[in-house]
């Protein structure tokens, strides 16, 4: 494989990035009404564990594609062209704001918690998945922007 397939294989790889990315955080803020949707049954069947142990999954499938470079199945040639220093700082300023979405979700929820309780469970999902899915969000829309850009 010379330099430019390698070259021309981490621009597709990037671009396709950018355009999954923010689908991939409404497809997941979505999926979080299943996890609703089963807690509010007062007799949990088999199923709601399969929903719950399925976000649990994709959360940390997500959370290691933030905190990584991802592509873990490409060649190391090709993941060190597709972090470049602008997917870098992408990847960082979605990480931002998705802890702060979370540090505010934290506060909203004390604040609701006060006239309707919530379980830690509830609150926890709630609190990892604004987070997670606007770190994914605004990782996404900035990839996007900068393909277009470029």
């Amino acid at each position: 494989m010379n330099n430019r397939s390698i070259s021309e294989r981490a621009d597709f790889l990037s671009r396709r990035r950018a355009r999954m990315l923010p689908m991939l955080a409404i497809l997941y803020l979505i999926q979080q009404t299943t996890y609703f949707r089963s807690t509010a049954n007062p007799h949990p069947r088999p199923v709601d564990h399969v929903w719950v142990s399925a976000w649990v999954v994709l959360s940390l499938l997500i959370l290691s594609g933030l905190a990584t470079k991802g592509f873990w199945l490409q060649p190391k040639s090709v993941r060190d062209l597709i972090d470049d220093e602008s997917s870098r700082a992408n990847r960082l300023e979605g990480l931002r704001i998705g802890f702060i979405f979370a540090g505010l979700t934290a506060i909203v929820l004390y604040f609701i918690d006060q006239f309707s309780p919530m379980t830690a469970r509830e609150a926890i999902h709630i609190i990892l998945s604004v987070g997670l899915g606007a770190a994914l969000m605004r990782f996404g829309m900035l990839e996007r922007r900068a393909h277009q850009d470029g």
